[in-house]
């Protein structure tokens, strides 16, 4: 059975546990939403499934997306496709905006920030999300990691201020997600075993994390910025 199928029988803290990248983007989201005042317009910039849309129900909420990451996706909710290299917004037209695991499959990251910061006010926030150590995923549709250096260097170049960038967990939060995603290769016959072998690491290297302080082994960062 898939992660996804099992997903019903784990509890909120467990999943939480096992997928904290996840988990902490959606905490995340939630916090930048009702930082907002209400009626603030936001744009997802690569909103995919516009999945983050229900977490902004007193906002003008609007979706974004080129929609050919994933084939598998429902792109029926966007409010538009288009590049977000080339926004078809007027600029400081928005009050702010997020772009969560966005930015590595573009191929001028560069360019959409700066178009990011166009369509902002002055003042306006961003929260961007960006991978670290991530495998290949959306493939041919992947070009970029990035490190906390490359993220503060664009956000600057694109306009913004007040930047904040927070890595998501540690080397043992990274050693435990990779335990999980080796369970893709092993045979169907050989799942169970590999499970019961898996599933005792991979829960309990999290709580070493601490000993990470540095964290320049982490699966991605969450930022924070403000249109200067």
């Amino acid at each position: 059975m898939t992660y996804d199928r099992l997903r019903g029988y784990i509890p909120e803290f467990l999943h939480a546990h096992i997928l904290h990248f996840e988990a902490a983007i959606t905490r995340a989201v939630t916090s930048f939403a009702q930082s907002l005042p209400d009626g603030s317009r936001v744009l997802d910039a690569g909103a995919g499934e516009s999945q983050y849309a229900y977490l902004f129900p007193r906002h003008r909420y609007l979706a974004i997306d080129l929609g050919i990451g994933d084939a598998a996706w429902n792109y029926a909710h966007l409010d538009c496709i288009a590049n977000l290299e080339a926004l078809p917004l007027r600029a400081a037209s928005c009050d702010a905006c997020i772009n969560i695991v966005t930015l590595e499959h573009v191929r001028e990251p560069a360019r959409v920030i700066a178009e990011l910061g166009r369509t902002l006010r002055p003042g306006g926030r961003i929260l961007l999300v960006v991978p670290h150590e991530w495998e290949v995923h959306q493939s041919p549709h992947d070009f970029f990691r990035y490190t906390r250096h490359g993220v503060r260097y664009l956000l600057k170049r694109g306009g913004f201020g007040h930047i904040e960038i927070e890595p998501v967990g540690g080397f043992f939060r990274l050693l435990a997600r990779r335990l999980w995603n080796g369970l893709q290769f092993v045979p169907r016959p050989l799942l169970p075993l590999a499970l019961i072998a898996t599933a005792p690491p991979a829960l309990l290297l999290p709580f070493f994390d601490s000993w990470d302080r540095e964290r320049n082994f982490t699966l991605g960062y969450i930022c924070t910025a403000t249109k200067s």
